[in-house]
């Protein structure tokens, strides 16, 4: 059984379908994926599976509980973590207390309990400081744990979200542009971090991407749109050869043609 599976999701905004009928599936410790030109439904799929958008039709099923419209306060809980386009960071505050605070959003104590700093809650803040720190150091973050993350150049900044997301310890990590922003040097670190993210937490990634040599070189599977609709769905290789995929996305082999 996939670990994720979307089936057959229609999402409309108005008179416009966003996204028509779409299925895929990503396994257990997989790398997928999801790309597609500007318009093709890329984020609005992801922000549906993460809880943002409820789709008018169709069923997202993740580790056999369907999860179709669940607000997105709820996926943390469930074993989904998501980074965004666009940092959601705190800041003003340092590496460490981001880290942090995706540990707090996963807290199972209620707020009775953490205003009388029953055991329970200490255990918990005692798990995440450790589990901070292990994070801290897998994503080279050490030394700038104590920083305000403002202060940091943008790729690390991403790294900080990723760090945050991974406190939870998600079965499934969402990643929504994570290239975005950085140099070729940058990207190539971000390839040898994300096998290293699923190989030492036995995760499985959803990428949604625009940089494709990066998708190329890390994904098992790609999964590609256009104009709302599954053009294609296969390994690296049979994507990158295509027909639908090179006249839709690849613009006759332009690594960035209509890319989003």
């Amino acid at each position: 059984m996939a670990l994720l599976e979307v089936q057959d999701i229609v999402i409309r905004f108005g008179g416009v379908t966003a996204v028509a009928g779409v299925s895929f599936e990503v396994e257990e410790r997989q790398i997928c994926g999801l790309i597609g030109p500007n318009g093709a439904g890329k984020t609005t799929t992801f922000n549906c599976i993460s809880g943002i958008y409820r789709p008018n039709s169709g069923r997202i099923v993740f580790a056999g509980q369907e999860i179709t419209g669940l607000p997105r306060h709820r996926m943390t809980g469930l074993g989904i973590g998501r980074t965004f386009q666009n940092l959601a960071l705190f800041r003003s505050m340092t590496v460490r207390e981001n880290v942090l605070a995706g540990a707090h959003a996963a807290g199972h104590s209620g707020f009775l309990a953490s205003a009388l700093g029953l055991p329970q809650v200490r255990r918990e803040a005692a798990e995440a400081e450790a589990r901070a720190r292990e994070l801290l150091a897998l994503l080279d973050l050490e030394r700038v744990a104590d920083a305000p993350v403002a202060a940091l150049p943008f790729g690390w900044q991403k790294r900080v979200e990723m760090a945050r997301a991974l406190i939870s310890r998600p079965k499934l990590l969402l990643l929504d542009e994570p290239a975005g922003g950085l140099n070729h040097g940058e990207v190539d670190e971000l390839a040898e971090l994300l096998t290293g993210i699923r190989r030492n937490f036995q995760l499985a990634i959803l990428l949604v991407e625009h940089h494709m040599s990066l998708v190329m070189r890390v994904s098992d599977k790609v999964a590609v749109l256009d104009f709302g609709k599954k053009i294609a769905d296969g390994t690296p290789y049979d994507v990158r050869n295509d027909p639908e995929v090179i006249r839709a996305y690849l613009g006759g082999g332009d690594d960035h043609a209509r890319a989003a």
